[in-house]
């Protein structure tokens, strides 16, 4: 058991960038209360991680080796290296394998006498948790979503047989689940659809972990008490033995605790696309547009963006992560006054707070969605893949900060969004009226987020609080 005076945490995020960096924000977070944070990961990850934490003395990083196993690329410890998802399943069930060098750093820890008050660890590294609980050390669980959407999963996952009766498009009622939009059938996650078909390889460890998951002491969240309060209740009833849900988004508020500005020159090396920005003169003009580190997108749906970006007439920075595509001949000329693409990675926070920025061509993960909530920047919404449909509804449908872009009901085509439809999504964002009232719901709302962090804000005494309970424990 941890003593009364322990002031240490460990940390073992998921190996992959959406799932490793709250964590982070979260080890700085502690870092601010005087606690020590460990945090287990394997050596290729620890260079990145090295570089997100240098100036936090009180974190520490411990590496464990990452197994090499059939049918993985040698060397590969993260989801981003991996060469397509279909390698997602494999990475998984040797992540399991990390099991033993986990419980050899936390014996060790307890023999030196400086055990942890808890290990916070990722939903996907499920094995912790009989590790935890066979050294008496309480185990938090992780998943980087909001709570509204994990609860909307694990009230789906119980339904399913009832859920796949219905067709794609037909509305989705969950029992005691009140929601703030309508939800279909469509917007669910596909592994949630396939819990009942026992002959599904992912479904099966989803499974695996969620049993892990709802055994645990307690529930990490990435929000904030003001936008999940009404659901909280109705996800905590899915855990045993009385495990609470402790809300302390958004994480990555805490290393500004001052509040975010809508500038960018305490930045001593702007980056191109900062450079760029600098040279917009009209506020809230320009459009971000990025879909994230995990799903992949066609060259043919590449080129129907940048299309639909020119015709948009809206000044634009655009992510492109693949390394095969290029732009459709005669388009850089038509572009090269009105529009930045980069591939090399870029600061999104910083980005979305700039001046210039008037909203966000987004896949909506949650990271992403928390961002330009407290940028107060209004999300254009094409959700891809995961539990980000349900993101898209929230903040469009549910909170009104944002807008959502048409897309084709052929699964089979390549191209599930046109041109036509980014560039008058994307016109409407940024000059249309229903733009202007996304944009002013973006705005109140991060007013509400980045209170939340600060002093005597729900997410700063939940944190506290939260640490007091460790204490007590």
């Amino acid at each position: 058991m941890p003593s009364p005076t322990a002031s240490h945490v460990v940390i073992f995020p998921f190996m992959a960038q959406g799932h490793t960096l709250p964590l982070l924000d979260l080890s700085k977070a502690l870092s601010l209360q005087q606690i020590k944070v460990t945090i287990i990961t394997t050596p290729s990850n620890a260079k990145s991680i090295a570089k997100c934490v240098p100036n936090h003395l009180d974190i520490h990083l411990h590496e464990i080796p990452f197994p090499t196993v059939d049918g993985l690329p040698k060397g590969c410890e993260n989801t981003s290296q991996l060469p397509s998802l279909e390698f997602l399943l494999p990475f998984l069930h040797a992540t399991k394998q990390l099991q033993k060098p986990f419980e050899e750093v936390l014996e060790t820890m307890i023999k030196s006498n400086t055990p942890p008050l808890c290990v916070i660890s990722d939903f996907f590294l499920g094995f912790t948790l009989a590790s935890c609980q066979a050294l008496g050390v309480p185990r938090l669980v992780f998943h980087g979503m909001s709570a509204l959407s994990m609860a909307i999963i694990k009230s789906s996952w119980v339904n399913a047989s009832q859920i796949n009766s219905l067709s794609m498009l037909d509305p989705v009622d969950l029992p005691g689940m009140k929601l703030p939009f309508t939800l279909t059938k469509a917007d669910l996650p596909a592994e949630t659809l396939n819990s009942s078909n026992h002959d599904d390889p992912m479904s099966e460890f989803i499974g695996e972990v969620g049993w892990a998951d709802v055994n645990s002491w307690g529930i990490i969240i990435n929000s904030f008490e003001e936008l999940e309060k009404d659901h909280i209740p109705f996800f905590e009833s899915f855990y045993m033995n009385g495990a609470k849900a402790w809300c302390l988004g958004p994480l990555f508020l805490y290393d500004k605790i001052d509040g975010l500005e809508r500038s960018i020159n305490q930045n001593q090396n702007p980056s191109m696309s900062t450079q760029w920005l600098d040279e917009q003169s009209t506020p809230d003009s320009a459009i971000y547009v990025s879909f994230g580190t995990q799903a992949d997108v066609s060259d043919s749906q590449l080129d129907e963006v940048a299309f639909g970006l020119e015709e948009s007439g809206v000044p634009f920075v655009w992510v492109v992560r693949s390394k095969a595509w290029s732009l459709p001949g005669g388009m850089e000329e038509k572009i090269k006054d009105r529009g930045l693409i980069v591939s090399e990675w870029v600061d999104q926070r910083q980005i979305l707070s700039h001046r210039a920025i008037g909203g966000f061509l987004s896949h909506c993960g949650w990271n992403s969605v928390l961002e330009s909530v407290v940028a107060g920047v209004p999300i254009l919404a094409w959700p891809m893949i995961a539990e980000q449909s349900l993101n898209a509804k929230l903040i469009v449908d549910g909170l009104g900060g944002g807008l959502s872009v048409k897309r084709v009901q052929n699964q089979g085509s390549e191209i599930l969004v046109s041109r036509q439809a980014i560039s008058e999504g994307v016109k409407e964002l940024i000059g249309g009226q229903k733009g202007r009232s996304a944009r002013e719901r973006a705005e109140a709302l991060g007013r509400v987020a980045r209170r939340a962090v600060q002093k005597d804000g729900s997410s700063h005494d939940t944190l506290s609080k939260l640490i007091d309970h460790l204490r007590a424990y």
